[in-house]
């Protein structure tokens, strides 16, 4: 039987974590001087109160070489295989730190997603299904290594202050955004962060025309099988209206509701939405 484990930036929700078994290793999340493990002593909520009412700087941490090897030691007797899903080494040392330790076992197979959120979700469901399904391991990593490139992940941020306080954009971008009521969208492209198009209006209005730009017109490119729709907090009713704006430009046979965990939520603050899903070539530029 082969156990499939996840860094918790996967944002997978706690049904499909319990239904499919899967376990997750916290990231650090720093908020000054102290230390708390992600969605364990620390939730989304936690940082936007550290930030917006008490004025602290909440930073994301790698897991170390060593927990990583205690954390694989749990499972490495009990199955005969663990593959564990990282968030992409270009956003941590996570896979790096992670690999290493899996060198202590035999059984231990650790995957780059080149991805965050639940664009590593994808891969970790995918996983976790054919375990399911009694794949072997050499099949399961031949398909998570071609799914990879594949998995389509962006977000739009409707407030800028959260990227500039962990010194991804500067204060004048910052204000700028504000003033001029700008949303930008940010992709994952070739397991790296970029600034997509920049969306102005109502956070609403930016997220129907979000939505529109990615699935409107690429029946042919798109994998319709799943989409999720991963958000910090924000308005049910907001929520609800991607949704549907997904229904009429796509027909995807799942769409999956997650909340962003800490990760994603210290570097974009609250309401922040991306859809994220699968085509059926390689992501090589924004969309």
């Amino acid at each position: 039987m082969i156990k499939i484990t996840a860094d918790s930036t996967c944002d997978l929700s706690p049904a499909i974590l319990s239904e499919l078994n899967i376990s997750l290793m916290p990231l650090i999340i720093l908020v000054e001087d102290q230390e708390f493990r992600d969605g364990v002593d620390i939730t989304p909520a936690d940082i936007f109160r550290y930030v917006d009412e008490d004025k602290k700087t909440c930073k994301t941490a790698a897991v170390n070489h060593y927990e990583y090897e205690r954390f694989f030691a749990k499972f490495s007797p009990q199955f005969s295989a663990v593959i564990h899903v990282c968030i992409g080494s270009r956003f941590s040392s996570c896979y790096q730190n992670a690999s290493l330790a899996a060198q202590s076992f035999s059984n231990v197979y650790v995957v780059d997603s080149s991805n965050l959120s639940s664009g590593s979700g994808h891969l970790v469901l995918d996983a976790a299904l054919m375990a399911k399904d009694n794949m072997e391991v050499p099949e399961i990593l031949s398909k998570l290594t071609e799914s990879t490139p594949k998995v389509d992940a962006s977000f739009v941020i409707d407030r800028l202050e959260y990227l500039h306080k962990g010194g991804r954009c500067s204060g004048l971008e910052a204000l700028g955004a504000k003033l001029l009521n700008i949303k930008p969208s940010i992709e994952v492209i070739n397991g790296q962060m970029k600034v997509g198009k920049k969306y102005r209006g109502s956070f609403e209005r930016c997220l129907e025309n979000y939505v529109k730009d990615k699935l409107s017109d690429r029946q042919q490119d798109i994998d319709y099988s799943r989409i999720f729709i991963t958000h910090s907090p924000c308005n049910p009713a907001t929520v609800q209206k991607v949704k549907e704006a997904i229904q009429r430009y796509g027909d995807f046979k799942e769409i999956i509701e997650t909340d962003a965990g800490c990760t994603i939520s210290s570097h974009c603050g609250p309401n922040t939405l991306g859809i994220l899903f699968k085509r059926l070539t390689p992501k090589t530029k924004a969309v």
